[in-house]
């Protein structure tokens, strides 16, 4: 178990991962023509890759991470909360072991993107020191990309 009780996703978690983000992306349906591309993404591929966390707290879990790695940095492709358990600030913990998961794989910075109607994560990235560095259109969705200097 790495720190906080965020380990490597098995293939046993495939089912509860995709339950979690489906939860979590499904809200934005409202704002958006198509689905989010997190909803579209294999989960059992992407644990059998190693590129998927868990966020767990008394055999539940609660969150998930995807994490690609890059030339020159490690990008967040996707990080997802349960909504019945926002606001207990597990999406930080999830931030901070993707940076502290950066620094141990040496690199210096941390790159993701969101969608621009996704103003809340926009918010909360900037909030926790992320610095837009562009917006564009790609493969049918308006991105905004952020990177943070560790």
């Amino acid at each position: 178990m790495t720190p906080k009780g965020i380990r490597p996703a098995v293939p046993a978690d495939t089912a509860r991962v995709t339950a979690i983000v489906d939860a979590a992306y499904r809200p934005y349906l409202q704002r958006m023509s198509r689905n989010p591309a997190p909803l579209d993404d294999d989960y059992g591929a992407r644990i059998a890759e190693g590129l998927t966390y868990v966020l767990e707290e008394d055999g539940e879990i609660l969150g998930v991470l995807v994490l690609e790695t890059h030339a020159g940095h490690l990008l967040l492709d996707n990080i997802a909360v349960d909504p019945a358990h926002h606001g207990r600030g597990l999406g930080k913990r999830l931030l901070a072991f993707t940076e502290a998961e950066a620094r141990r794989r040496g690199y210096g910075t941390v790159e993701l993107f969101t969608n621009e109607v996704m103003v809340e994560n926009i918010a909360l990235y900037r909030r926790l020191g992320y610095q837009e560095t562009g917006r564009r259109h790609d493969r049918g969705y308006d991105r905004v990309y952020f990177r943070k200097a560790l």
